[in-house]
């Protein structure tokens, strides 16, 4: 029998917690009601579960209940949003702020609204991965309709300031939207002091099922109004037509409940694990490290190599190790990581990058089979450039 790699790819998935297994189980054959089914105990048994993880979910991020709505994933979410905005406040302005960083779910549907005539203003960073907040409040005009900026970068993992963006679009009476999908129950979220009016969410970042996901919409101060981009029955306060998926979204409220009760240990454990990686790789020559040192995710190390072919780097990595060099969404895209990019890398550099997503059940064993082996790696590949 094979051995498996070492997965260190938490930022494209995380295997499901057994916990939120058992707990979905009961929803697939026995409570497997329709919640919209009000008649009867099917029904009531399922209606019950979901409004048990609304508010879990609410209460992770200070929100109430009625203020989520669920979708099938943070895609989902963050199209419902931007679109949904768009459509919603046209008659008042035409123009969107983004990031150059942001995930694709982000960017694509600002491309397609930039194809429908809105304007679309897209943000650089800096060179540690972060915006510049004055060149944001360069970009506001009275147009403006919404700044859409991620909690989490995906790749590099860091960590964008929330309360001040949102401090800055209350101001203008500005919407406010953040891709929390990298976020959710990893570092604390309040849409109150943060003054966020949509965040995005998805439970299989952390540990929970894929295909279930949320968007938070800000029912006052101001209420957020929304256009349906799915029609069809009027579920989700008319928002996201279709019949909930129960067990997923038990999976999703237990994923939220036991990473929120570890949070604090949790970030301590994948921190220690992360700088340990960190100071073994750093011993080598021409590494450098992606994003901002300690502005991140605590699971998040995402470097780039000098002097090795990308493509050869994760080829030698692979036997042992379970790793990406970019997105996991766009990793069939030939192109380097937009991300690296716009931090000022060359595209060799780019592509010669590793994102490390070092998750709940990495240990410290495994991080140093896997510092080894990249170090050995990294050394070969090397030799074999300057024999060349």
């Amino acid at each position: 029998m094979s051995i498996r790699p070492i997965y260190l790819d938490c930022h494209a998935t995380t295997p499901v917690d057994e916990r939120v297994v058992a707990a979905m189980l009961p929803y697939f054959t026995e409570h497997f009601g329709n919640p919209s089914s009000i008649s009867h105990v099917y029904g009531w048994e399922a209606e019950a579960a979901v409004k048990q993880t609304r508010e879990i979910l609410a209460a992770a991020i200070n929100a109430t209940p009625e203020e989520i709505i669920f979708t099938s994933g943070a895609t989902e979410a963050n199209n419902l949003a931007i679109k949904g905005i768009a459509e919603a406040y046209f008659q008042k302005g035409q123009h969107i702020i983004t990031v150059a960083t942001e995930h694709s779910a982000v960017i694509d549907p600002c491309k397609y609204l930039k194809s429908l005539g809105f304007e679309i203003t897209i943000l650089p960073v800096q060179k540690d991965g972060l915006i510049d907040l004055t060149e944001l409040e360069k970009a506001f005009r009275p147009e403006t309709i919404l700044v859409s900026v991620m909690a989490a970068n995906n790749e590099i993992g860091v960590l964008q300031p929330l309360a001040e963006i949102g401090e800055m679009c209350r101001d203008r009476n500005i919407i406010f939207h953040t891709d929390a999908a990298q976020a959710i129950a990893k570092i604390p979220l309040d849409v109150q002091t943060m003054k966020i009016d949509l965040m995005s969410l998805t439970a299989h970042k952390v540990y929970g099922p894929k295909g279930i996901g949320a968007l938070y919409v800000r029912r006052r101060n101001p209420r957020v109004q929304l256009a349906p981009q799915q029609h069809g029955g009027g579920h989700e306060r008319g928002m996201r037509s279709g019949t909930l998926y129960t067990p997923q979204i038990v999976g999703f409220g237990k994923a939220v409940e036991i990473a929120l009760a570890e949070q604090t240990i949790e970030n301590q454990r994948l921190t220690e694990l992360r700088q340990s990686l960190w100071l073994q790789l750093f011993q080598l020559e021409g590494i450098h490290l992606n994003g901002h040192p300690t502005q991140r995710l605590a699971g998040n190390l995402n470097i780039s190599i000098e002097g090795v072919d990308g493509a050869a780097l994760l080829l030698g990595l692979q036997p042992v190790m379970a790793v990406s060099s970019g997105s996991a969404c766009s990793s069939a895209n030939t192109s380097p990581s937009h991300v690296l990019t716009a931090l000022g890398h060359s595209p060799q550099l780019a592509y010669a990058s590793v994102r490390f997503g070092i998750g709940r059940f990495n240990t410290q064993q495994e991080i140093d089979i896997v510092a080894k082996h990249a170090i050995a790696t990294i050394q070969s590949l090397r030799k074999q450039t300057t024999l060349v």
